[in-house]
């Protein structure tokens, strides 16, 4: 892996997002000429690629072989002090750990699935630099049918209203905010649906990149085999963007 700067990340913030690809031949070359990345190798195998932008790391791609395996999908991570108390937390609030804890490189991961489906990941360990603040590349979105009680599940699980946590929870009319060192990094809605055919309408969670134009990278997915539809209702101009293998992620203007 290339020199990168590496710090334990704020426990309970998002620190990261990777993409679970069935071809990383197909996955790389799109993420190359559409978000503009640079690929490296990395220390977790010749299945895993780093994405960087700019001299930072951005996101990782792993490949998932198999039409058997879980549908290609972009995944956030989660920061934890503790991965195994963690899966313990979120058995006992009716969720699934689905692989997991497991050493990764510099640390430990896991995947599970929420109470309505939407998969995440968590992470315990130094992590690349990554969520600080306004220069991530990065957002992460829950879509849920039910977001406050999502918000109440996942603040649980995470330790979000601890006494000494270090991200604080904003309820709104219409949403909820999770905030860590001054700055969102969580934003929670409704109108996801359980099993909807629709992935872009069921529950889940949502990358989103941030972008210079978000128009121009839309178009340059379309040119290289992907889909994009306009997301409306937001002050941002935003586009949903589904890459050739169906992995779906959002890009906004910075």
């Amino acid at each position: 892996m290339p020199s990168l700067d590496w710090k334990t990340p704020v426990a309970g913030a998002p620190c990261w997002v990777s993409l679970t690809a069935r071809e990383l031949r197909v996955a790389q070359p799109f993420y190359e000429r559409v978000m503009g990345w640079e690929f490296h190798d990395s220390t977790l195998g010749d299945d895993f690629v780093l994405a960087r932008a700019h001299g930072r790391a951005v996101a990782g791609i792993g490949w998932c072989p198999g039409v058997e395996g879980p549908p290609p999908a972009w995944i956030p991570y989660f920061a934890v002090s503790d991965a195994d108390a963690t899966a313990d937390r979120i058995r006992e609030r009716g969720a699934t750990p689905a692989v997991g804890p497991l050493p990764l490189g510099e640390g430990r991961a896991a995947i599970a699935a929420d109470r309505e489906g939407a998969v995440f990941g968590f992470w315990e360990g130094p992590a690349p630099v990554w969520s600080d603040g306004p220069r991530a590349p990065a957002r992460v979105d829950l879509q849920s049918r039910h977001a406050f009680e999502a918000a109440i599940f996942y603040a649980e699980v995470f330790g979000w209203t601890r006494p000494d946590s270090r991200c604080t929870v904003d309820y709104t009319k219409d949403r909820v905010l999770v905030r860590a060192g001054g700055h969102t990094v969580v934003t929670m809605r409704g109108g996801g649906v359980e099993n909807h055919p629709d992935p872009r309408v069921r529950a889940r969670w949502i990358t989103d990149f941030l972008v210079a134009d978000s128009r121009r990278t839309a178009e340059a997915a379309v040119a290289c085999g992907g889909e994009a539809t306009p997301v409306d209702g937001l002050p941002e101009t935003a586009y949903v963007i589904c890459d050739p293998e169906g992995a779906l992620f959002t890009v906004s203007d910075r």
